[in-house]
This record gives structure tokens, C-alpha cells and sequence, in this order.
């Protein structure tokens, strides 16, 4: 795949460039139209599989930087659920050093290990009320990183906002303002579905 960066290294292109690369990656590699059933159950005519973006090398650093542009200046932690969330909380903490910040990254567990310290929560463990911000590949009704919320909650640190990469826009951005929680999205499924048909992509 074409970079539409030539020679420009990316730790220093702007965001603007980079935000469209990531776009364009997401239509390409992760979304799909067909006959899906999703993780909450739900039956859907399109899926979306974040880590075909995330895991790719362009795709991580595209999803760090600009997850890193949106992240409040007394962040002391990123995390998020497993296995959805682990490539992109790992690349926005490296991302973060060149960047001048060091930012580390939890990865909550959905089941506690079954061994050692039996813990959900995996990673450095941080001050008591440390404030921690969650990320997510895609949100549908929210559920999945309020998993997150809830065990970082319970560990005693500070959980106020939730930041994605999609919002399927099925109900996810209300659920966490009824829960009191800040929400952002980098994309909403209407700009993915337009750039798909811009790019040729659909049937």
C-alpha cells in the first residue's frame, strides 16, 4: 500500500495528513460489509476489525499520535480491555516518549489471572487516584471499556473519559454520559461509510 507521506518521517507530519491516512486505512484494511454478529450480540450488515489498523505498522503510529493529541495534559496512565485495546494503549505510550511525555499503559484483563498475583489489571502500578484515560478500537453500545472503567475504578485510580477510534453511533456515546464519563471519537461510522464509497470500496 501507497504511503501518502513520501519521505516525510512521521513523528513530525502533521495531523491533519496523518488523521486522513488513518481513514483511509480503516476503509482498506478493517471495515467490511456483510452478514456480522457483534461482540454485544447484535446483528449488523458491516464489522469493523480495529486491529487490522492498529496492528499495522503506519495504522499504530497514526492511532498514537493522534489518540496522544487527544489526551488531557494530567494523564498519568492510558488502558484498556483486552484484546481490542492492547496494540493501541501500547503504541500511544511508546509514541509518547518521542513526544516528550511518558505515558504508561495498563491492559485490564477480562478474567483475573489464574495464577501469581491474580490480577486484572496489567502494567505499572500507579499513585492512588492516578488519573487514567481508556481506550477503544470501536464502540457500539459501550459496554466493553466500561469494563475497563470499572476495574481501574476499583483499583483506586481516576477514570473520567473514554477515547475511540469509531463510534458505530449505536448507542455507546449516550451510555457514557449517563455514566458520567467524557467521550470522544476520532471517526464516526458515517465518515468511514463515506470514505469507503469515495475510495470505490462498496459493491
Amino acid at each position: 500500500m501507497n504511503s501518502p507521506v513520501g519521505n516525510i518521517p512521521y513523528p513530525t507530519i502533521d495531523l491533519t495528513t496523518l488523521r486522513q491516512h488513518l481513514l483511509d486505512l480503516l476503509c482498506q484494511l478493517a471495515y467490511k460489509e456483510g452478514d456480522f454478529v457483534l461482540s454485544s450480540g447484535q446483528k449488523s450488515t458491516y464489522y469493523i476489525n480495529g486491529k487490522q489498523v492498529t496492528l499495522h505498522p503506519e495504522g499504530a503510529v497514526a492511532t498514537a499520535r493522534i489518540l496522544l493529541s487527544m489526551l488531557p495534559e494530567d494523564t498519568d496512565a492510558v488502558a484498556g480491555l483486552t484484546l481490542g485495546a492492547d496494540p493501541i494503549v501500547s503504541s500511544v505510550s511508546v509514541v509518547s516518549v518521542y513526544e516528550g511525555k511518558s505515558i504508561p499503559a495498563l491492559i485490564i484483563r477480562k478474567e483475573a489471572k489464574g495464577h501469581g498475583t491474580q490480577a486484572y489489571i496489567e502494567g505499572a502500578t500507579l499513585k492512588p487516584g492516578a488519573k487514567v484515560v481508556v481506550l477503544e478500537d470501536v464502540v457500539t453500545t459501550g459496554q466493553s471499556a466500561m469494563k475497563a472503567v470499572e476495574r481501574l475504578t476499583a483499583a483506586g485510580y481516576t477514570v473520567d473519559r473514554v477515547l475511540t477510534l469509531v463510534d458505530r453511533q449505536q448507542g455507546g456515546a449516550e451510555f457514557y454520559a449517563e455514566q458520567g464519563l467524557h467521550f470522544e471519537t476520532v471517526f464516526t461510522i458515517k465518515d468511514l461509510q463515506a470514505r469507503y464509497r469515495d475510495l470505490g470500496l462498496s459493491a
